[in-house]
């Protein structure tokens, strides 16, 4: 347990004899207990803290965070009814609503296992176990506050989805810092594979493996090897990383893609199991879980995994419909429609303002519950219902709901609407040969293998000529033309990524000869921000990126000796 815990902490051995001005932070204690706010708001005072603002619940610790930038945050674990604090981080994390520079320390009594490994999986700077010292907190604040400002514009770079700037800002860290080497070293593998650079990731791992055997380093070669499409290379090697340390669980959710790569379903949900008793707090873990369940037909283990998904995620900010809908198929197996339409309802409930997609992928669900249940004509119209929304809506979903809807949509016999929505999907996937095979087996399960081929073929040309007219407008000097051409090319195709590239340098090329435009940056920062949304790791990404932000008038420089987290705030 003591070497989870060490884990979490993320300690750097610096000598604490360095004095940080801990009077000008501000502080944030978040605790259930009055008691132990005061405490530990004391403890604080004692270092000199003047600026500690208190919350006794996750609810109230959100309100916060969303109107002040604290510097240091102290958080409970266990707070009560609502969030806990392993939710407040978890959100804090994906909403930016941390500097760059911010010390986020959990503090708890609890030694479990499992409460460990679900605040380590979110990264605090620190987990601390009660009770609490002045010393122990003092030592552990001037060590992660170090840290911090060591990464700082690092971390505001990667922020930027600068990746090549930050790994920059990484060599010249490390050329300076040399206690900080390793862990400057894995920022910056983690930079190159963000920036699809697997060949400088892969140096970078086998530098720091040089020195000393680190879990993270191989996890690291191995998740290259799997994006290199050796999985069983990629296999032994994570099943190592695990025999060696049994509680490092990014390594059991890649072991488990690994084998769904391999085809090995039962065994990558074997894997699955094993990570979701270690960390079972973990809401997406738990709903990979589920949809492994489902695919393989092990209804049991998919209803208990779906019902505990939405238990954990009820204060999440990782909520899903996809809990709800997943236990809905399940219900609909189990030939207990009843229920299946109250969990649909549900779903549509929670989630309806926030997924604008939410009424059509109820839809399609309750279609295939009532056709797995043999209830064939509710089934139909369903479908039906499923061909009116379609024509009322010209946005289309995302990829698994559009071979979703025409899976249910042929079963029912449907064929012009399926049909349609696989050769959208082709055309916004012309250059991806798995999805293309994807597309064809659903063709020849709805016994139309020799069409399908023909209407792949017709959806891929469309598109290849689509993005190749803007690219000879742009070659042929023909700059506003192009980019006018490519947003049609855009409104048409919103999810091929060749496109939006190609959109993104026309934009570019234009600013770089033409002269910068506010409006363009930000239409091709747009751009660029939804590829990295659909495919993120794209090389292009980020030498495009890099370029476009290199456009910008820049900014006037901070002070000289400006604390990290006001630059980052500026």
């Amino acid at each position: 347990m003591n070497a989870i815990v060490n884990a979490a902490a993320g300690t750097l051995g610096a000598s604490v004899s360095d004095q940080v001005d801990w009077a000008s932070k501000t502080y944030l204690v978040v605790d259930d207990f009055i008691g132990v706010r005061q405490l530990l708001r004391e403890s604080l005072r004692s270092l000199g803290a003047r600026t500690i603002d208190q919350a006794s619940s996750g609810g109230e610790a959100m309100g916060l965070l969303n109107k002040t930038r604290y510097d240091v945050v102290l958080c409970d674990f266990n707070l009560g009814e609502g969030k806990n604090g392993q939710q407040v981080l978890e959100e804090a994390r994906m909403r930016n609503l941390l500097l760059p520079s911010s010390v986020f320390l959990m503090v708890s009594a609890e030694k479990s296992v499992e409460s460990v490994m679900g605040a380590a999986e979110h990264q605090p700077d620190a987990y601390l176990v009660k009770p609490i010292t002045e010393g122990v907190l003092l030592t552990r604040l001037n060590r992660v506050w170090r840290k911090k400002q060591v990464f700082g514009l690092i971390d505001q770079a990667y922020a930027e989805k600068d990746y090549l700037r930050a790994a920059r800002l990484c060599d010249e860290q490390i050329a300076v810092n040399k206690a900080h080497e390793i862990d400057l070293l894995r920022m910056k593998a983690r930079l190159m594979e963000k920036s699809g650079e697997p060949a400088k990731a892969r140096e970078t791992y086998e530098r720091v493996l040089a020195q000393r055997e680190y879990q993270w380093a191989r996890s690291g070669l191995a998740k290259i090897r799997m994006a290199d499409g050796e999985f069983e290379q990629a296999r032994q090697m994570f099943q190592t990383v695990i025999a060696e340390n049994r509680y490092y669980i990014d390594a059991y959710d890649q072991l488990a893609q690994a084998w769904q790569h391999m085809g090995k379903h039962e065994e990558a949900l074997n894997v699955l199991e094993r990570a979701a008793k270690l960390s079972p707090n973990s809401v997406p873990r738990q709903r990979n879980l589920g949809q492994a369940c489902l695919k393989l037909g092990n209804v049991g283990m998919a209803e208990k995994a779906f019902r505990k998904c939405i238990a954990i995620g009820e204060y999440s900010i990782r909520k899903t419909p996809d809990a709800y809908l997943g236990l809905a198929r399940v219900c609909g197996l189990k030939n207990d429609p009843k229920e299946a339409l109250q969990l649909l309802i549900a779903a549509q409930r929670e989630f309806g303002a926030d997924h604008p997609d939410m009424e059509l992928r109820t839809k399609i669900t309750e279609g295939l519950v009532y056709h797995e249940s043999g209830d064939y004509r509710r089934a139909r119209k369903a479908g039906d219902e499923l061909e009116a929304l379609l024509q009322a809506t010209p946005e289309r979903p995302d990829v698994p709901t559009c071979l979703e809807m025409a899976t249910l949509l042929f079963a029912v016999g449907v064929k012009e609407a399926p049909v349609d929505l696989l050769c959208y999907v082709i055309r916004n996937n012309h250059d991806n040969t798995l999805l293309q095979d994807e597309v064809q087996q659903i063709f020849e399960k709805a016994r139309m293998g020799e069409e399908g081929e023909k209407l792949i073929r017709g959806a891929r040309k469309e598109a290849i000529d689509l993005m190749n007219q803007g690219v000879l407008l742009w070659k042929t000097g023909k700059l506003a033309e192009a980019v006018e051409w490519m947003r049609n090319a855009r409104t048409a195709l919103p999810h091929n990524v060749r496109i939006l590239f190609n959109s993104a340098q026309i934009l570019i090329s234009h600013m770089q000869q033409r002269g910068y435009s506010a409006e363009l940056h930000e239409e091709a920062h747009k751009v660029l921000t939804h590829v990295d949304h659909l495919q993120p790791g794209q090389q292009r990404f980020a030498q495009l990126m890099e370029q476009l932000l290199g456009l910008a008038p820049k900014a006037e420089e901070p002070a000289q000796g400006a604390p990290a987290g006001e630059v980052a705030a500026a």
